[in-house]
């Protein structure tokens, strides 16, 4: 009778491979998105502070502003001016400076 295998050689050896380091990051708003008007409008490529306003939401007649979590590269807008928006919905896309 031979000896069982050992117990090693039964678990499947895991290769080792690159780290993904993804640099893009999402802004999410709930409510009707509205983008900032006039001067302080950002634009596609502009670079956004961390706590940056780029727009606000209007909900139940309240207006509130919504932030940059992130410092970083404005990449483009997921959210139309006046688009109704879920809670937890992108509406910027930004690239980590």
């Amino acid at each position: 009778m031979t000896a069982p295998a050992a117990h090693e050689d039964a678990v499947p050896q895991l290769a080792v491979g690159e780290t993904l380091s993804v640099t893009e990051r999402i802004i999410v708003a709930p409510a009707v998105f509205h983008r900032l008007d006039g001067d302080g409008r950002t634009k596609d490529g502009d670079l956004i502070d961390r706590g940056a306003v780029i727009g606000n939401v209007q909900s139940l007649g309240a207006s509130t502003p919504v932030r940059s979590p992130f410092e970083g590269l404005l990449v483009g807008m997921l959210a139309l001016d006046g688009e109704r928006v879920r809670p937890g919905q992108p509406v910027a896309w930004m690239r980590l400076a």
